[in-house]
């Protein structure tokens, strides 16, 4: 297998764009604005040589260092527990169950209080399947716009808006927005696993931190990413969320965090 790349307490001035896995993959992390603890994200590209691959971000929580090692631990236990599996990509599937285990179980270990969210995507050639824990998050457009999956926050806002009692675009400004109820660390925690889809030509698979998704509107979002060349889009989302981040004031959303995605397209 090919090393994984693992970023973690980064902060990037660009767009990271990459081959991988039969496609494209574009990748963004930055602290929040004027945040001077470390970033408290972390992503992963784990290459497999059955040419198939898994995308992660990590959303580290509990303050001071607690989030960054939480978040790196879910991506280094990732990245191990594939490296037993990765040429059998029939095997992903438990490898990154078996991830998600073994992290959620360092972190408990650590007694820091410390936890983190994540959000997966396996790639095997056309084919892809999301996992998450918590309020990081999945979504995957067609290029003319149609929002084609998008994965629900394990938190009581995230499953109102499932439920259809509170309305997406009024649940970015609810004050319980950010009450999760499941992340890797926690007793009891559990790893949802979405649908084995086949991506068409140009569909584009977002996966984000809420860092993202508290400070643009989905069809914010899918307005910039669903066409264009990649690392345009991802320069665009980037520069669009931060500007967003920084001015307050006004009716748009605004809540500086730190901040990561990986955009994916297809070959």
């Amino acid at each position: 297998m090919n090393q994984p790349l693992i970023y973690c307490t980064t902060d990037m001035d660009d767009i990271m764009s990459l081959s991988f896995a039969s496609g494209m993959a574009c990748a963004f992390t930055r602290r929040a604005p004027e945040k001077t603890t470390p970033n408290e994200d972390s992503l992963a590209f784990i290459p497999c040589n059955s040419g198939a691959g898994i995308l992660v971000i990590a959303d580290g929580m509990g303050g001071a260092r607690a989030g960054d090692l939480a978040s790196r631990e879910a991506v280094n236990a990732l990245a191990e527990a594939a490296g037993h599996s990765c040429d059998n990509a029939d095997a992903l599937r438990d490898a990154i169950l078996n991830g998600v285990e073994q992290a959620n179980k360092s972190i408990g270990d650590m007694n820091l209080g410390a936890a983190t969210t994540v959000a997966i995507v396996e790639v095997q050639g056309h084919k892809i399947r999301p996992y998450h824990v918590g309020d990081s998050m999945t979504l995957i457009t067609g290029q003319r716009g149609k929002l084609k999956y998008q994965s629900t926050a394990h938190s009581p806002v995230g499953y109102a808006v499932e439920a259809g009692l509170l309305d997406a675009d009024d649940a970015i400004y609810h004050e319980d927005r950010h009450l999760i109820s499941n992340a890797v660390g926690m007793p009891g925690m559990h790893v949802e696993i979405g649908p084995r889809m086949t991506l068409a030509a140009r569909d584009t698979v977002l996966v984000a931190s809420d860092g993202l998704f508290d400070n643009l509107q989905v069809d914010e979002i899918i307005a910039t990413i669903r066409r264009g060349p990649l690392p345009d889009a991802a320069a665009q989302l980037a520069r669009h969320c931060r500007e967003r981040m920084s001015r307050a004031g006004d009716d748009q959303p605004h809540k500086p965090d730190d901040m990561s995605f990986i955009l994916y397209r297809r070959s």
